[in-house]
C-alpha cells in the first residue's frame, strides 16, 4: 500500500514538473520597465485562435509571433497605445480584452444598466399587478369552504 502511494506521489511530481516545462513565455527584456510593459501587453491581448487566452498563455504558433511583434515594437520605442492600435488595426477591436469606448460598440457598454432597468421596471410591474389582484380578491379560500 505504502509503495503505491509513492508511487503515486512520484507520478504526480514527474506531471507538475511537465507542466511547468511547459512555459509559454521565456522572453526577458534587459530593461526592467520594458519588462512589465511587455507582460502588461502580453496579457491584455488575446489570442485570435485561442480567443478566450492572452497571448502571453496562449501556446500555439499565431500567439508566438503576436508576442514577438508586441516584444520588437516596445524596442523599437513604441508606447503602448501606439501598440494596441497596430494590434487593433491589423487584427480588430477583438484583440483587446479592454475594447475601447467608440459609438461602435457603445451598446456593449449601455447593455448592462438598460438590462437593468427594464428588469427593474417589470419587477416593479408585477409586484405592483399582484397587489392589486390581492386586493380585490375578496372570495374565501379552499379551507373555508370546507367548514
Amino acid at each position: 500500500m505504502k509503495r503505491a502511494a509513492v508511487r503515486l506521489l512520484l507520478l504526480q511530481g514527474l506531471m507538475l514538473c511537465a507542466a511547468l516545462s511547459w512555459a509559454l513565455d521565456t522572453t526577458v527584456l534587459a530593461d526592467p520597465a520594458l519588462q512589465a510593459r511587455y507582460l502588461s501587453l502580453t496579457h491584455e491581448l488575446r489570442c485570435m485562435q485561442c480567443q478566450n487566452e492572452a497571448i502571453a498563455d496562449s501556446p500555439v504558433d499565431l500567439a508566438a509571433d503576436l508576442r514577438t511583434q508586441v516584444r520588437e515594437q516596445l524596442l523599437a520605442g513604441k508606447s503602448d497605445d501606439e501598440i494596441r492600435s497596430w494590434m487593433a488595426a491589423r487584427y480588430g477591436e477583438f484583440i483587446l480584452f479592454r475594447p475601447r469606448y467608440s459609438w461602435r460598440n457603445a451598446w456593449l457598454w449601455g447593455a448592462p444598466a438598460a438590462l437593468l432597468l427594464v428588469g427593474a421596471w417589470l419587477s416593479w410591474r408585477i409586484v405592483r399587478t399582484r397587489t392589486r389582484l390581492l386586493a380585490d380578491d375578496h372570495e374565501p379560500l379552499e379551507e373555508d369552504l370546507r367548514s
